[in-house]
């Protein structure tokens, strides 16, 4: 389920969530930082709205990962980042040195963009491509890469 509204209340209402304080600045904040861990989203939360507990970032995370408004990515040796951008396949380029993550469109035609040889009778919805390197900035600061 892809959720396409910009509007914090939009999303939760199309995605049939109750709408709090919480739910809205998780969603502002990851908006605001796309590809945050969810400490990077509970400090910002709590930048909003004051105390605010960790597991409550957590469980507003979950819940909206689960409703298709947040999509959750997992690079190798990082933390679980989360963004906006949900529902369209996507796939991310990630820097070795600095850690920065940037969006990629599907690499060739439709979700899910490549297809397995033998699928072992799996339905394909998904396709998840991470292509790592030095970003701009990392690779002038390394000389001779």
């Amino acid at each position: 389920m892809h959720i396409n509204v910009t509007d914090p209340r939009e999303q939760l209402r199309a995605a049939g969530l109750r709408i709090t304080a919480p739910r809205i600045a998780v969603l502002a904040a990851v908006a605001a930082r796309p590809h945050s861990d969810a400490d990077r989203v509970a400090a910002t939360v709590r930048e909003t709205l004051g105390s605010v507990s960790t597991q409550a970032v957590y469980d507003v995370l979950r819940a909206c990962v689960n409703a298709g408004i947040l999509r959750r990515i997992e690079p190798a040796g990082s933390s679980a980042l989360y963004e906006t951008r949900a529902g369209d396949n996507h796939h991310h380029l990630v820097c070795r040195s600095c850690d920065t993550v940037v969006d990629i469109d599907c690499v060739v035609g439709a979700a899910p963009c490549l297809e397995p040889e033998d699928a072992h009778g799996f339905v394909v919805d998904e396709a998840e491509v991470v292509f790592w390197g030095l970003c701009p900035t990392c690779r002038t600061s390394r000389p001779g890469t």
